[in-house]
């Protein structure tokens, strides 16, 4: 077994069984990263002398018979948008370069407590905003499996620094897609939560010292080689948190022992009004016939009570308000208003591709803001995750896409993505199908599943009940078993 290829769970056992040593490990990590990293750049800030402080503290504490817990060891990475310890953290925002945290994020801190190693931090786009992982800082992050195309947004430094093997896990954010389509794009897994499950105490934005505004949709989870590993660090980092009082003080729930063949999933290609591309309608089509021929039930079915044109919309609004109208900046509102309706602008100047969002005809729920306004979109949002909880009641999960194609060619912001000859609107293109769950709360894995004509990574999302987060990882790992593995992009021939 090639170590840096190995499992968190897997590297942490042998750890233990004294199999390997920290250092052993930690040293297999910096080579990769020294050997592969410059071409890929997913790992942007390096923790190596404090690094190898830990890694040998954590041999010597085995050798004593100390345990630390049951990451004893294990070298991690973490998004540069939470805070960490005594170690830059920068959001990819130029004001922020030299930024030094006096204190962890929650969940790192919550990994560290459980003996991980924090090697250091991946890249990002400037606070998160945007699809592609690029910032004025560090520069552009470019894809383990074709260095011609995305990694994805805005955990993009995470999905690669994992797919390339310079990480065993990593933490990332999401609150649009930011975990989902990196982990997509680049063949790996990942994990958004149920809503207030994990606390976001420590994640920019917003800025340092600022009042917290962002109190919606925005989720910390895993991304990782295995579902296993996904349910390991979600039972590290789920749980109430003085910094953040809203998030309840629930136990993990009972994951399920139903066989494959006793489960019921819904699938579907999508929405009628966002087609996928044929390479990824045809990986989804070959893992429910290969579930279907497993014994599992599936029925191809969506929640018809949702209009999801309306609900991108009210998501867009919602992220307005969280992201933007609270910084209380003229230049902020403005800016933030632009993004908020920018798919609707570029619908309508595409000659290609007609979607006709119904924002135009909701811009007033948005601008000028108000509380009032705000409360309404709440309002909206309640009315969503029932609709959304009604439909999760008759099913084990759903099986959707994750977005309308594999990774793409590196672009601007905004431009146009061609899905099969068809140019469609960047945020749709990238986010069509992650954001309207940041809206409806629900917890959503991403597992690959297979790869496009042209060799680039293929997942699925499976979306689960809220609140039954150890249920849904279980049902994933048993969809695992049948849907593939994670794949090593073999750096050594990628271009």
């Amino acid at each position: 077994m090639n170590i840096v290829f190995a499992t968190a769970s897997q590297l942490a056992q042998m750890i233990r069984d004294r199999e390997v040593s920290a250092v052993e490990v930690l040293n297999a990590y910096l080579e990769q990263i020294e050997k592969h990293n410059g071409k890929i750049n997913a790992v942007v800030t390096l923790n190596k002398e404090k690094a190898i402080e830990r890694a040998i503290e954590a041999d010597e504490a085995l050798a004593k018979g100390e345990n630390w817990g049951v990451l004893h060891g294990v070298p991690v990475t973490v998004k540069d948008l939470l805070e960490t310890r005594g170690l830059v953290t920068t959001a990819g925002y130029p004001p922020l370069k030299n930024y030094i945290p006096q204190q962890d994020a929650t969940t790192v801190a919550r990994l560290k407590a459980a003996g991980a190693i924090i090697l250091g931090k991946t890249n990002t786009p400037q606070f998160g905003a945007d699809y592609q992982s690029k910032n004025p800082v560090f520069g552009q992050t470019n894809n383990p499996w074709n260095l011609n195309c995305t990694v994805g947004g805005s955990s993009g430094g995470s999905a690669s620094a994992v797919a390339a093997g310079f990480s065993a896990l990593d933490l990332g954010s999401d609150i649009g897609g930011s975990i989902r389509l990196p982990a997509h794009f680049c063949g790996v897994y990942g994990f958004m939560p149920t809503d207030s499950r994990v606390s976001a105490a420590g994640h920019i934005p917003p800025l340092p010292n600022q009042t917290r505004y962002v109190r919606q949709m925005l989720r910390i989870g895993p991304l990782a080689r295995s579902v296993p590993d996904l349910q390991l660090c979600f039972s590290l980092i789920a749980g109430a948190d003085s910094r953040q009082p809203e998030i309840p003080p629930l136990s993990l729930d009972r994951a399920t022992d139903k066989k494959i063949s006793e489960l019921k999933i819904a699938w579907t290609y999508g929405y009628d009004f966002l087609p996928i591309s044929q390479d990824t309608r045809s990986c989804i089509e070959d893992l429910v016939k290969r579930l279907t021929n497993a014994g599992c039930h599936l029925t191809e079915s969506q929640p018809t009570d949702l209009d999801w044109s309306e609900t991108l919309t009210y998501y867009g609004i919602l992220s307005f308000f969280e992201l933007f109208a609270s910084t209380f900046s003229f230049r902020d509102l403005i800016q933030g208003f632009q993004f908020a309706i920018k798919n609707e602008f570029l619908a309508r100047t595409q000659t290609t591709y007609k979607y006709n969002s119904p924002f135009s005809k909701k811009t007033n729920l948005a601008f000028p803001p108000s509380l009032a306004k705000y409360k309404a979109i709440l309002a909206e949002r309640d009315h969503a995750m029932a609709q959304m909880d009604n439909f999760m009641a008759q099913w084990d999960a759903w099986i959707c896409p994750v977005s309308l194609t594999p990774a793409f060619a590196h672009c601007n912001f905004g431009q146009p993505i061609k899905v099969d000859g068809v140019k469609f609107p960047y945020l749709l293109a990238c986010g069509g199908y992650t954001m309207p769950l940041n809206f409806t709360g629900s917890p959503v894995i991403v597992i690959p599943i297979s790869q496009s004509k042209s060799g680039l990574p293929i997942g699925v999302q499976i979306v689960g009940k809220r609140w039954q987060d150890m249920n849904l990882l279980a049902i994933a790992e048993k969809i695992d078993e049948i849907a593939g593995d994670f794949q090593d992009p073999n750096l050594e021939e990628t271009r």
